[in-house]
């Protein structure tokens, strides 16, 4: 089967056609700038131009950078203000012309991740962290999500774990690997003193680099890149898509 996936950020909105079973795009991502101010009437036409093209009777997945609770944003951290309390999923489906799922960004990496990536046949809790512009999180229990954890958010420091160790923060601050992997430790560590994973998986675009700095990290559960990189969103919502219309 194949689906649609859609991964809306704050920058860009991406998407692909996706072959469920095999966890792989067919064809390249399509990719627009997302609309500034990020309004949910603007946010949802952009969507549906850039899918303009893909087969119209394939469901689509997309996944948002807010907490989805019943099809519904929570926040709007990335976006604009418009998207709390927002009836996502029915704005989409309307929209789009199709069935739509909406989730939480991380959380539709982690299936992904969890479907076809370096969480796949994994017992126990596994935690995915994705470090972009702030720090998603996805939350894995033998393989089942548990939803919207907003770790990014936890305390460290007296700041947010995203203003501390963000991908986005090393490069703003031009930070050595060395310091940038002290701060992505804590981070670990605080988190690992409330959940305990058994693994820890690091995803978003810095990824490609983990030779870099995941071999500098001090904390005590494994900790391994994310498999599926940035394609693991788009993945993730496609087959959560792909779920719902079965």
């Amino acid at each position: 089967m194949q689906a649609i996936g859609i991964d809306v950020g704050g920058s860009g909105v991406k998407a692909a056609l996706v072959d469920i079973a095999a966890g792989e795009f067919v064809g390249d991502r399509v990719r627009v700038d997302t609309p500034q101010p990020a309004t949910p009437d603007a946010v949802v036409v952009a969507a549906r131009d850039l899918i303009a093209g893909f087969p119209a009777h394939l469901p689509v997945g997309i996944g948002f950078p807010a907490p989805v609770i019943d099809g519904v944003t929570t926040t709007a951290a990335n976006v604009d203000a418009g998207w709390v309390g927002a009836p996502a999923r029915d704005l989409f489906t309307k929209g789009l012309g199709r069935a739509a799922v909406v989730v939480n960004d991380a959380d539709a990496a982690g299936v992904g991740e969890a479907r076809h990536g370096a969480a796949r046949g994994e017992a126990g809790v596994v935690l995915l962290l994705t470090l972009g512009t702030g720090i998603g999180s996805a939350l894995l229990s033998d393989g089942v999500l548990v939803p919207n954890t907003e770790l990014g958010h936890l305390q460290v420091r007296g700041h947010d774990a995203e203003h501390l160790a963000s991908a986005a923060v090393r490069e703003h601050e031009d930070l050595s690997w060395d310091h940038w992997a002290e701060r992505l430790s804590e981070v670990i560590g605080a988190i690992d003193a409330l959940l305990w994973p058994d693994l820890v998986l690091l995803g978003g675009g810095v990824s490609r680099k983990s030779e870099k700095f995941i071999p500098l990290l001090h904390v005590r559960p494994p900790v391994r890149a994310a498999a599926l990189r940035n394609q693991a969103g788009i993945i993730g919502a496609a087959c959560l898509a792909a779920d719902a219309a079965r």
